[in-house]
């Protein structure tokens, strides 16, 4: 267990993750369709001001301004040449936080979807994405990232591509998939398929689990299918704080912190060890979480029924991997608005 993540696990029950990173860029001034990546060289102290909010409100690890750090979406930006200082920027911002900390605070460099399709349905080969997630995991490597932090993945295909630049990068890592087409991934991946690609890779995840999605009662719902399968290997969750709502010109998500803690619990109780907070979550969310967490005795695993009586009622009817899978949301309208 060389890594600081192995360490942190090996002697605690559960770690926290951090929150939002776009919500809370947004509200520093980041502009609609701009690349908050460049923010890295551009607005350091703003990045610095975003890791340490996420530091103080307890977090043990953080992700660091990366996620669209990879070639494909800079090139949007005019920026694909500037991959690798990009995420090293980004990475040793976080490592000059982490350092002053006082404690253990792993820095978890962010890798996000290439936003293209893979082949055979799309373009992009295996090759290619690993080539461009190789690029990006040296770059996170060089300014001094823990871990390498996959995430919001919808095809097992990026996945596996993934998770082998990691091994040619030498770094270890996680992996989370964003599960938000009733119970499902947007390319189909159901929570026990998941588990399946996981466990089959050949160099799996320090920890695999799920982020973003609909909202915390389905992250849960999907978190329960991944304890189902019987794993042992450690549990993300990373649940939106609410559902979005668009009001007065801009996205707000309607979770409060009480939620959150909530969410929070009933993830530890669940068997989840790294919790977090992902679209929406501010640093007053993750205070809430962090205090819930703290100081709550733990709980028998939740059942769906507590899950939608606490977090809200599901999107949909079912986890997508049932015999009802797709079919007419019935719980839709037990979730609090």
């Amino acid at each position: 267990m060389t890594d600081a993540l192995s360490r942190l696990l090996a002697t605690r029950d559960w770690l926290m993750a951090d929150g939002a990173t776009g919500t809370n860029l947004f509200n520093m001034g980041l502009a609609s369709g701009e690349a908050p990546e460049i923010w890295n060289m551009e607005r350091p102290d703003n990045i610095r001001t975003l890791y340490r909010g996420a530091v103080d409100a307890g977090s043990d690890i953080f992700l660091t301004n990366s996620f669209g750090g990879n070639a494909s979406r800079l090139k949007l930006h005019g920026a694909e040449g500037r991959v690798h200082d990009i995420n090293r920027i980004a990475a040793a911002l976080g490592r000059e936080v982490a350092d002053t900390a006082g404690r253990t605070v792993v820095v978890a460099g962010s890798m996000g979807p290439t936003g293209e399709i893979m082949a055979p349905m799309g373009s992009l080969t295996h090759e290619l994405a690993v080539e461009m997630f190789h690029e990006q995991a040296e770059g996170l490597k060089a300014g001094g990232a823990d871990v390498l932090w996959v995430e919001t993945i919808s095809a097992p295909e990026e996945f596996r591509a993934a998770a082998e630049a990691a091994a040619r990068a030498g770094m270890p890592w996680c992996g989370t998939m964003s599960f938000d087409t009733a119970g499902r991934t947007m390319m189909g991946t159901t929570s026990a398929a998941f588990v399946d690609l996981v466990e089959k890779l050949p160099n799996p995840p320090i920890a695999f689990g799920a982020n973003c999605g609909v909202g915390a009662s389905d992250l849960l719902r999907t978190v329960l299918g991944f304890v189902a399968q019987g794993t042992e290997r450690p549990i993300i969750a990373k649940g939106n704080a609410g559902i979005p709502k668009y009001h007065d010109g801009h996205i707000h998500y309607d979770g409060t912190p009480e939620l959150m803690a909530e969410y929070a619990v009933l993830a530890r109780d669940a068997g989840v060890r790294i919790i977090g907070g992902c679209c929406g979550t501010m640093p007053e969310h993750l205070r809430a979480m962090h205090a819930a967490l703290s100081t709550r005795p733990r709980g028998p695993r939740p059942t769906l029924e507590t899950v939608a009586e606490k977090l809200g009622g599901f999107s949909s009817a079912s986890d997508g991997t049932g015999d009802d899978a797709g079919g007419a949301a019935r719980d839709r309208r037990r979730r609090r608005g």
